[in-house]
């Protein structure tokens, strides 16, 4: 079976990511592209389904908290190809421990809110308090 080699503009990865175009600039500029991005007549940028796939890593890992400049990193060691796993895995690694930190707060967060909720929906049930004097 043929490969079927898809481009697609930047409106359309725009889209399919959840980034802005702006975004997609930036992230070109940054280097956080595993592929260079090509260019069609008049330099407007297409995108194949690899940079999709691509993006969506990294739309993850930023919203997950790893910096800019470790996703640069891991970015420049996909690029280099095999040899390099061991980095790629304790900088992932890395990351984890940070997300896992991260995750612990949240739900020491999420138990007071809780807690605070019950006082509050307590206070609400009771019936209101017989007028006194009158």
């Amino acid at each position: 079976m043929a490969e079927v080699n898809t481009t697609l503009s930047i409106g359309q990865v725009a889209e399919r990511t959840g980034l802005s175009v702006h975004a997609l600039r930036f992230y070109e500029h940054e280097g956080l592209f595993v592929n260079p991005v090509r260019r069609g007549p008049g330099g407007r940028r297409f995108y194949s389904e690899d940079d999709v796939d691509w993006l969506t890593v990294c739309v993850i890992l930023r919203a997950s908290g790893l910096p800019l400049a470790a996703l640069r990193r891991y970015t420049e060691l996909v690029r280099q190809g095999a040899g390099n796993e061991e980095e790629r895995l304790a900088l992932l690694r890395e990351h984890r421990v940070h997300v896992t930190t991260q995750l612990d707060r949240l739900a020491r967060c999420l138990d007071l809110i809780t807690f605070k909720i019950g006082v509050y929906e307590d206070l609400l049930d009771r019936p209101p308090a017989e007028c006194v004097g009158s």
